[in-house]
């Protein structure tokens, strides 16, 4: 019996969109928001702007919650579909790696591109952390700490910070202060250029006292925000610590969404290509030292696309803490305030809705890829709960061939 034969198939990044991030709890613009509506509002957003693409031919929606319960539970991938006015005959699902799991959302339905399982599909993630704090719910076992499977700091991401400062004396919290301020100064700049808002999908909120409004801009941008001002904030992780409200990311509600296509079948209905997918890794650190996981999962990147750091030309970082932005850079070789590295500022300024991220990264980083055809090659990276990272090597194609990077 003779079998079809079978082509793998390049993955590219179409279009990424989000809402407006907001601030977490009783007094942030989405707290009366449910967390579907929101991944309901991206996903409409990304069909508007592609009326070129027939819902029809969308073949997966994969939406990531690190707290799937409530109004983000309930296989939010499919339900989320539906509520977006998908035809039933989409299928969804839900997916879970902690802050990674918008990323892995998008390697995991890319992956089935890659196979020729799927044309087209929708990935992203929500979290509503001002409904859904993160780790509620949660029940770990207690061997992790009786066994002594890994140190009990690795439970609370704030201490994990304060080990990697221990691990590495030179990451100062001077230092940190600085990445952060910087990283405020480059979003406000970003924002006033027009780089921010073309990503934002327009998100309608209630409040029972407050009436209706409208969430355009997000809520967490602190431009006024001084070396000098962060060195006075407390350490709620530790007496005389180092980690600070200042330079760590805010507790945040927000969703991300991204079309992907095969190559093929972008050309076939006439969609853009704003990236091409190179290589896509992950790997596992010690968790109570888990912001050191963007540094084994981009290697192991690099090294699957036969590239290495010189060759990569834009870095688009999640800040969860300054501290991990800065044991990355370290171990590369790269500059605190290397251009290269998060043009338009970081989870610090503007957020970090835990599993919705990852799309955040890789939506800034197609807008910068558009402004910068002398770079051929880009990466987004993060740390993960647990003791993990996740890295994506993209390629431009709008690369012209005339810079260093090739």
């Amino acid at each position: 019996m003779s079998t079809a034969p079978r082509t793998l198939q390049d993955v590219v990044f179409v279009e990424g969109v989000r809402t407006p991030f907001g601030k977490a709890g009783d007094k942030g613009q989405y707290f009366e928001t449910r967390a579907d509506d929101l991944i309901v509002k991206v996903i409409r957003e990304l069909l508007r702007r592609h009326p070129e693409l027939p819902p029809e031919r969308i073949d997966e929606v994969a939406v990531a919650a690190a707290t799937q319960t409530g109004d983000q539970g309930l296989t939010i991938g499919r339900t989320a579909a539906i509520l977006a006015g998908l035809p039933r005959s989409v299928p969804g699902f839900a997916i879970d790696r902690m802050c990674a799991g918008a990323m892995t959302a998008v390697t995991t339905v890319a992956s089935g591109i890659v196979a020729g399982a799927y044309d087209v599909v929708i990935a992203g993630g929500v979290e509503h952390m001002g409904h859904h704090p993160m780790g509620e719910g949660a029940d770990p076992n207690p061997r992790f700490v009786a066994d002594r499977l890994v140190d009990p700091s690795a439970l609370n991401m704030g201490n994990t910070a304060e080990n990697l400062h221990d691990q590495s004396p030179s990451l100062t919290k001077e230092r940190a202060d600085a990445y952060a301020a910087h990283s405020q100064a480059k979003y406000a700049k970003a924002a006033a250029n027009g780089n921010i808002s073309p990503d934002l999908v327009p998100v309608a909120t209630r409040s029972a006292a407050a009436g209706w409004g409208l969430a355009t801009t997000d809520e967490l941008p602190r431009p006024e925000t001084t070396v000098e001002g962060l060195a006075t904030l407390r350490t709620p992780f530790r007496p005389h610590g180092r980690v600070t409200a200042g330079n760590a990311s805010p507790l945040t509600d927000g969703a991300t969404g991204c079309l992907l296509a095969s190559t093929e079948v972008a050309a076939e209905l006439g969609l853009p290509v704003r990236m091409r997918m190179v290589s896509f890794a992950y790997a596992g650190v010690a968790p109570e030292t888990m912001g050191n996981g963007p540094i084994p999962a981009t290697e192991k990147a690099l090294a699957k696309a036969g590239l290495t750091i010189e060759d990569i030309g834009l870095i688009e970082i999640n800040e969860a803490f300054a501290v991990q932005v800065l044991a990355f850079t370290e171990h590369f070789g790269i500059a605190d305030d290397d251009d290269r590295v998060n043009q338009y500022g970081g989870a610090i300024a503007m957020g970090h809705p835990l599993a919705s991220s990852g799309v955040r990264l890789m939506t800034q980083l197609a807008r910068q890829f558009d402004e910068h055809p002398e770079v051929r090659y880009g990466l987004t990276t993060m740390c993960v709960g647990l003791g993990m990272g996740g890295t994506i090597i993209w390629e431009n194609p709008a690369y012209s061939g005339n810079g260093e990077n090739v």
